[in-house]
């Protein structure tokens, strides 16, 4: 991660710096250098079109791109906030992207609960910011989530409480943030006040963060606040529930001088896992220590005898609620591996089937001495 300390001579030589281009991503694009094509960062996102970024002089400027890589059918391959593009630029019909860059770190969920899909919702992130509000109750079943699709992602996770003015017992929300965060900053935040910014953005330093959580979480009022301007409208949330409007429709990445960069997201109403394995085993790391001192290698932590987990549990040190949260999600993601797994079945043999039929298409024209041409009638 970069620091907002003294310049290094390719941060302040190149004009994409201060959208986080540095050594790394140079390296990557060196086998695009010829044919025209530059390297440009996606700043927007929005039904297959792309706002990117690009070097221009000594300056930048936003062009917008289109890209045939959405058809890929591949969720992975399609561009997203975030991520560094190989760029063609074309002054007549505009600009298309021609390849991604190989990505640092990717902030994924599931797309849907009834399909095997996932969608990245951010790229080449530094942080993963979860904003709580604090003016209605804390989820601590949906901040586990968070914090576990954040540790997947391979972005550091920090947990904001937002609205902390408006909080009635704000100690009490800090614990039970921590309990259900071990190992992750939280952080309480007024953005309103003040309370909190300098030390959230002396948290993040420089490089990428992109804010995360539900609608009405404050997003977008934090993003101005660190940004030090408005940038994004923010509409008032409902007094009695603390529920907002979706006033974020897209994920916008926004650049400062001083090298921070922030990507402002919507609402999100579902949160569903995406290959979170690994995540889950740091968000829920004390479990997993307490697993490893079980009796059996493969215990299931509920009426099996030497059970740490169990005996955890019985002695107080472990709420059970945890430990239910914990079996939950490792189930839905478990779930939901065999479901992707099922898939990628059932797309290999379709391709089997199609080489099979294509091949046997090849025989005949063969034998019947025609020139096969790839169509079957």
């Amino acid at each position: 991660m970069s620091s907002c300390g003294t310049a290094s001579p390719f941060r302040t030589a190149h004009p994409l710096a201060r959208y986080g281009w540095d050594e790394g991503f140079a390296e990557s694009f060196t086998p695009y250098r010829d044919g025209g094509l530059v390297p440009g960062r996606v700043v927007r996102v929005d039904r297959g079109r792309l706002d990117v970024v690009v070097a221009d002089g000594e300056g930048v400027t936003t062009i917008l791109a289109d890209t045939g890589l959405v058809a890929t059918g591949d969720p992975a391959r399609v561009p997203c906030t975030g991520d560094w593009a190989v760029v063609e630029p074309d002054h007549r019909q505009g600009a298309f992207v021609r390849a991604l860059l190989p990505r640092r770190t990717a902030f994924w969920r599931s797309a849907s609960s009834k399909r095997s899909d996932g969608q990245v919702l951010a790229a080449n992130i530094d942080h993963s910011v979860i904003c709580v509000s604090l003016v209605g109750p804390l989820d601590q079943g949906r901040l586990e989530r968070f914090v576990a699709l954040a540790w997947s992602s391979g972005a550091a996770p920090v947990v904001v409480l937002t609205k902390a003015d408006l909080a009635p017992d704000l100690e009490h929300a800090l614990a039970d943030a921590a309990a259900v965060a071990p190992g992750v900053p939280v952080v309480p935040v007024s953005a309103a006040s003040g309370e909190g910014v300098a030390e959230l953005s002396a948290l993040l330093g420089c490089g990428t963060s992109v804010l995360l959580g539900v609608s009405g979480a404050g997003k977008s009022t934090l993003t101005n606040a660190l940004l030090g301007e408005e940038v994004m409208y923010v509409a008032s949330v409902r007094d009695r529930d603390g529920k907002g409007r979706h006033t974020t429709t897209t994920r916008e990445l926004y650049a400062t001088d001083s090298g921070r960069v922030f990507i402002d997201t919507p609402g999100l109403r579902g949160v569903g896992l995406w290959d979170a394995g690994e995540g889950l085993g740091r968000a829920f790391g004390e479990i997993e220590g307490l697993a490893r001192r079980c009796r059996f290698g493969d215990c299931g932590h509920r009426s099996e005898p030497g059970c740490a987990v169990q005996d955890a549990v019985a002695d107080g040190e472990l709420a059970l609620r945890r430990l239910e949260s914990y079996r939950r999600l490792r189930r839905e993601d478990e779930r939901l591996a065999a479901r992707t797994d099922a898939r990628l079945r059932a797309e290999q043999r379709k391709e089997y089937k199609r080489r099979d039929a294509d091949g046997r298409a090849r025989g005949e024209h063969k034998r019947g001495g025609h020139r096969y041409d790839g169509r079957r009638s």
